[in-house]
C-alpha cells in the first residue's frame, strides 16, 4: 500500500486551506451568538468544541464511506439569526431548539423528498447558483488590492506561475507565499496562543414553545434552504453524486448529539467543499475525497484546540484570507459559468439565477442562493411555457 498517497501536497493544502476560510469568515458571528445568551467563555470554548467534533468526524467519515469530498459545516446565516433571536433565551431553552432543529434536519432526510426536489433542478440553474455564491469570493479578492497591493498581487501572481509549473503544488506555494509576505509586513498580529484541550460542557435541554417558533423553526428554514441546497449543488456540479437522504440524515443525527454542548445546526457545506473538489486537489476526482478527511482532521483539531486555533485563525489579516479562498475557487468558479452559460435557451434564466444569488440579498432570513433559484427557476418556467410549440405535420 503507498502511503504517501495519503500525504498528497494538494490534498493537506486544500484541507487546510477550507476551514482556515470557513472559520475566519464566520467564526465571530458564533461569538456573537453565544454572547447573546449570556455564557460564559467556557459555554464559548464548548460551543466551537461541538462544532468543530461534529463537523469533523461527519466530514471524515461521509467522505470515506462515499469516496466523495463531502464536507459538512455548522449553519452561518442560521448563526447570524441567532445573534438576535437567543436575546434573553434561557440558555436551557435555547439548546432544546437546536435539538429540534436537528431532529426536523433529521426527517427531512429519512423521508427523500429532498432528493427528488433536487432531481428536477435543471444543470444550467443549479450551476448558476453555485457560481453565484462563489464569485463573491473572487471578487473580495479583487477588492483587497486597494488595501494590501503587495500582498494580494504577490499572491495572484505565485499562484498564476504555480498552477502552470507546479499545478498540484499552486495552492500551497501560493498560501507560502502570502504567510511569508504578511509576516514581512507584519500584518500576522500574533495573538496570545498556547495549545490548551477544549471541555465540553453539558445543558440539559429544556423546550418552549416560544423558542421552537422563534427559534427553531428559523434555524430549519435557514439551514435547508441556504446551506443544504447549495451543498447538494455543489458535490453535484462536480458531478458527485452521493444520495442527498443519507447525507441530510447524517447532519441532522449530528445536530441531535452535539445540540447540548453547542451544536446548535449541521448542514452540508458549500464554500469549504468546493475547495477541496477543484482539479487543483487531484486530475483524479476519485482521489479528491482525501482532502476533505484532511479538512475533517484540521477541523477535529480546532475543535479539540478551540480556544488556541480560533485565535490562530484570527490573527491571519483577511486580505490574505480572501485572496487564498478566491483562487483556491477560481476553478470552479469557471466551470460553473460554463456549464451554466452554454445552452442558449436557458441562458437568461441562469443569468437570473446568479446575479440574484451574487446580490447577497435575504428576504425572511432565508439567503440569496435559495431566492436565485425561485428566481432562475420560475424565469424558465415562464419561458418554456410561452415559447411557440412545434406545428405538428399531418401525414
Amino acid at each position: 500500500m503507498n502511503i504517501g498517497r495519503y500525504f498528497n501536497p494538494a490534498h493537506i493544502s486544500s484541507g487546510f486551506i477550507a476551514p482556515l476560510v470557513g472559520y475566519t469568515s464566520s467564526a465571530a458571528i458564533i461569538f456573537q451568538a453565544v454572547n447573546s445568551t449570556g455564557a460564559s467563555d467556557a459555554v464559548v470554548t464548548s460551543w466551537f468544541w461541538a462544532l468543530g467534533l461534529g463537523m469533523g468526524l461527519s466530514t471524515i467519515g461521509l467522505s470515506l464511506f462515499y469516496k466523495q469530498p463531502i464536507l459538512t459545516a455548522w449553519s452561518t446565516p442560521g448563526a447570524a439569526i441567532l445573534v438576535t433571536s437567543l436575546a434573553g433565551v434561557p440558555l436551557a431553552e435555547a439548546i432544546g431548539a437546536f435539538v429540534l432543529c436537528s431532529l426536523l434536519i433529521t426527517l427531512v432526510g429519512l423521508s427523500g423528498w429532498f432528493d427528488r426536489i433536487m432531481d428536477y433542478l435543471p444543470q444550467s440553474i443549479a450551476a448558476a447558483m453555485l457560481a453565484g455564491v462563489l464569485v463573491p469570493f473572487a471578487m473580495h479578492m479583487i477588492m483587497s488590492l486597494e488595501s494590501q497591493l503587495a500582498l494580494v498581487l504577490a499572491m495572484m501572481i505565485a499562484f498564476f506561475i504555480s498552477r502552470v509549473i507546479w499545478p498540484k503544488l499552486a495552492v500551497m506555494i501560493t498560501l507560502i507565499v502570502g504567510i511569508f509576505i504578511a509576516a514581512w509586513q507584519n500584518l500576522i498580529v500574533w495573538q496570545d496562543v498556547s495549545l490548551q484541550v477544549s471541555s465540553p460542557i453539558w445543558t440539559t435541554p429544556e423546550w418552549s414553545l416560544s423558542a421552537a417558533i422563534g427559534i427553531t423553526i428559523p434555524l430549519f428554514i435557514v439551514t435547508m434552504a441556504s446551506q443544504n441546497v447549495p451543498g447538494i449543488v455543489v458535490l453535484r456540479s462536480h458531478g458527485y453524486d452521493a444520495p442527498a437522504a443519507p447525507l441530510i440524515t447524517w447532519t441532522g443525527i449530528t445536530g441531535v448529539l452535539m445540540a447540548p454542548f453547542g451544536g446548535f445546526a449541521f448542514n452540508l457545506a458549500a464554500i469549504m467543499a468546493a475547495i477541496c473538489m477543484g482539479k487543483e486537489v487531484d486530475a483524479d476526482p476519485k482521489q479528491r475525497y482525501r482532502s476533505a478527511v484532511w479538512a475533517g482532521l484540521f477541523i477535529i483539531a480546532a475543535g479539540v484546540f478551540a480556544g488556541s486555533l480560533t485565535g490562530l485563525f484570527n490573527s491571519m489579516p483577511q486580505a490574505l484570507v480572501v485572496t487564498i479562498a478566491g483562487l483556491a475557487l477560481l476553478g470552479t468558479i469557471s466551470s460553473s459559468l460554463s456549464t451554466a452559460l452554454a445552452g442558449e435557451a436557458e441562458r437568461i434564466p441562469a443569468v437570473i439565477t446568479l446575479v440574484t444569488t451574487a446580490s447577497g440579498v435575504a428576504m425572511w432570513g432565508i439567503g440569496s442562493a435559495f431566492w436565485g433559484l425561485i428566481l432562475g427557476a420560475l424565469a424558465l418556467l415562464i419561458q418554456r411555457s410561452c415559447s411557440p410549440k412545434p406545428a405538428s405535420t399531418k401525414i
